[in-house]
């Protein structure tokens, strides 16, 4: 019990990177009462807005509200999206935004959803999903590396939303970089991306990605099969451990042993941003000292609480906390 409370206290001031596709999520309230003349849709009557970090911003969240210092990597547009969110990261939720560049010619990813008692009905995406231009994606690699070398960075999580922030150059080059300095790195990948990936910490997709990316299609309670294809991928790769969420099967973790940990029983509201909540923890119990099986019971756990919530929300440390203590 004494090592599981001293390893989230070392969470504290931790510095972890965040390279990725950060974005804005919008959410349009409203009540529908009729149908509109126009056309078979519903009238939705707004009742209220709210502008939230999304994207790999919600790692960020998730890494500040389990103590640690978010330093966040990407690149957005020169928008009026852009302005709301650096006032959303700065004003709103005190990180940095000192290496965030902004680019002409980019777009500033905005995710507005429209619902009505409490279902969605809508969603509206502005976004551009082509990669950096050449010499931006240089610019952004230098950004990176700079950051590395003036703060303490404890660990560095590539969160992908395959919107272009993250390209073959920028995983090569900055994979190169922290493992020359035996740092952590960490990834959520997306399927455009995942094969350039190689020679990292903790690779963790969810089980779609991980079938998309082998090429093959495998029943998610097939754990034998699973386990085999797991091992046989981070052999390839060269992965210190590679990790399957299963979403109500649990999780598959691969390192020195293979196993699988069953999902905690939870009543489900709303799977966005579990795997966000997952890579954070991950990575703050890394940094804190503690073994892959350990943090990884420790994300799953995780991962369910945030289910719980209506929304995209960030992990809740005491409640994390109080939750590993009865099954850690």
């Amino acid at each position: 019990m004494k090592r599981l409370e001293a390893a989230f206290k070392a969470f504290d001031h931790k510095k972890v990177m965040i390279i990725g596709d950060v974005m804005v999520d919008a959410y349009q309230w409203g009540n529908v009462n009729r149908i509109s003349p126009e056309a078979p849709v519903p009238i939705v009557s707004s009742t209220n807005r709210e502008s939230r970090l999304g994207g790999a911003a919600n790692v960020a969240l998730n890494i500040k509200a389990l103590g640690g210092i978010p330093v966040v990597c990407s690149v957005i547009g020169k928008d009026d999206t852009a302005h709301t969110l650096k006032y959303l990261f700065e004003e709103k939720n005190n990180i940095s935004t000192r290496y965030i560049l902004e680019a002409e010619g980019r777009i500033t990813t905005l995710k507005t959803r429209v619902l009505s008692q409490y279902q969605q009905l809508l969603r509206i995406d502005e976004e551009q999903d082509s990669y950096l231009a050449a010499d931006l994606e240089d610019q952004f690699i230098s950004t990176v590396k700079a950051a590395i070398e003036n703060e303490e960075i404890c660990a560095v999580i590539f969160e992908d939303y395959d919107k272009g922030v993250i390209t073959p150059k920028v995983i090569g080059e900055v994979v190169e970089f922290c493992n020359q300095r035996q740092m952590i790195t960490l990834c959520d990948p997306k399927h455009r991306n995942f094969s350039f990936y190689k020679d990292i910490t903790v690779f963790k997709p969810n089980f779609k990605e991980f079938c998309a990316g082998i090429h093959q299609i495998l029943p998610k309670n097939d754990f034998d099969n699973l386990k085999l294809k797991a091992r046989e991928f981070r052999l390839e790769r060269n992965f210190k451990n590679l990790i399957v969420t299963l979403s109500e099967h649990g999780v598959l973790v691969d390192g020195d042993a293979s196993l699988i940990i069953p999902a905690e029983k939870r009543d489900i509201s709303d799977v966005s941003g579990a795997g966000d909540t997952v890579i954070s923890v991950l990575s703050m119990c890394l940094c804190g000292g503690m073994d892959i099986e350990t943090a990884s019971k420790a994300a799953n756990i995780a991962g369910g609480l945030v289910c719980e919530k209506i929304g995209i929300v960030p992990i809740n440390k005491a409640q994390l906390l109080d939750e590993c203590r009865k099954v850690l």
